[in-house]
C-alpha cells in the first residue's frame, strides 16, 4: 500500500485554479459553475489528505449556503474519512465527491483533467485504488 501525503508541484496549480474559479463563480452568484469546480478540485485533490479534505470542507461550506440538508449531512462522513482514504490510498478514481453519489463509486474522469494529470506526470491509476 502507497501512502500519499503531499500534492505534487506539478499538480497544485491546477487544484489552486479549480478553487479560484470555484470562487469567482460563488461570488458572482454562480452556484451550479462554483459547484463543477469544487468537483473538478475533488478529482484533482483526492488522492491527498489535506487536499481532499478541504474540498469536502468546502463543499460543506457550500451545503450551508445553500441551505441544502442533503449536501450538509452528505460531507459530513466524506470530511471525515476522506482524508484518512487518501492517506491509505483507498479511494475511487474520479470520484466528484458530492453526496449526489456514492462515496466509493469510482467515475470517469473528464478528457481535460486526464490531460491535466498527464502533465504533471501522473496516471490517476497509480495513486488511485478503485
Amino acid at each position: 500500500m502507497e501512502l500519499n501525503t503531499l500534492m505534487t508541484n506539478k499538480l497544485k496549480p491546477y487544484f489552486k485554479l479549480e478553487l479560484d474559479e470555484y470562487g469567482r463563480k460563488f461570488k458572482a452568484g454562480d452556484l451550479t459553475g462554483a459547484w463543477n469546480h469544487l468537483e473538478r478540485a475533488h478529482i484533482l485533490g483526492q488522492a491527498y489528505p489535506w487536499h481532499h479534505s478541504y474540498v469536502h470542507w468546502k463543499m460543506l461550506l457550500f451545503g450551508i449556503h445553500i441551505k441544502s440538508a442533503k449536501k450538509v449531512f452528505g460531507q459530513i462522513p466524506r470530511l471525515l474519512i476522506g482524508g484518512v482514504k487518501s492517506f491509505e490510498g483507498e479511494i475511487p478514481v474520479g470520484n466528484t465527491g458530492g453526496a449526489n453519489v456514492p462515496p466509493l463509486k469510482s467515475m470517469k474522469i473528464e478528457e481535460d483533467l486526464m490531460t491535466i494529470f498527464k502533465s504533471a506526470g501522473i496516471h490517476p491509476n497509480t495513486i488511485l485504488h478503485e
